[in-house]
């Protein structure tokens, strides 16, 4: 495609793989002829890009609408499917919303006919999904922005402050240690609440964030 036209990246090389193993259809689909050197082979890799005219990629995003956090491949459609058996839910969009640190997290976008209980929510959505699909930020909207062309404006929407969390209620803590202990844990987690009875993985903790976790303590 010409310079600044959306097209899916290809990769080609000596670093191509020989394909899928014991999967000759996936193969078929993603590794295909160069057109450009006869023998080649190239790697669909179902990203959105662009050249630019320095030089550069420009990347866009999945075409299937599929991320990758924390090393889970995660289709966005899949847990946008499961908000919407929820009760009450009536519209829901899902985004990777990456922080300030450059880590990312799910964040759900919802519009509801009925006040959302958070803790409810993530109850219902633990036996449907596994725990890195459930999102961590849930924002519930009026209704979502919308482009002149009647499509879903997703830079319109805000950033989310408003994180999925369980029903644990909120107990202080009570010495010293305990008082480190959550000041640590706010910081890791960039959370500016935290009880000595949260489970570190229903406020916003994961694997990563675990070692530096411990690595501060």
């Amino acid at each position: 495609v010409p310079i600044g036209v959306l097209g899916e990246l290809c990769i080609g090389g000596a670093g191509v793989a020989r394909g899928y193993l014991n999967r000759t259809d996936l193969t078929a689909e993603k590794f295909v002829a160069n057109p450009y050197v006869p023998g080649e082979r190239l790697y669909r890799t179902g990203d959105l890009a662009r050249w630019m005219p320095d030089g550069h990629v420009d990347f866009i995003g999945r075409m299937d609408d599929q991320v990758k956090i924390r090393g889970f491949r995660i289709e966005l459609g899949e847990v946008e499917a499961q908000l919407l058996t929820v009760a009450g839910i009536e519209k829901a969009i899902v985004t990777a919303w990456e922080n300030e640190d450059g880590d990312k997290d799910l964040c759900a976008y919802v519009v509801a006919s009925e006040a959302l209980n958070l803790p409810e929510l993530r109850s219902t959505l633990q036996p449907k999904l596994p725990g890195y699909m459930i999102p961590t930020y849930v924002v519930p909207l009026d209704r979502f922005p919308l482009t002149p062309n009647g499509k879903i404006d997703r830079k319109a929407l805000p950033a989310p402050e408003t994180r999925l969390e369980g029903g644990t209620k909120y107990v202080a803590p009570r010495t010293e240690l305990e008082e480190q202990l959550v000041r640590i844990w706010q910081s890791v987690l960039n959370h500016h609440q935290i009880g000595i009875q949260d489970n570190f993985f229903e406020v916003g903790g994961h694997s990563l964030r675990a070692t530096t976790l411990m690595a501060k303590i």
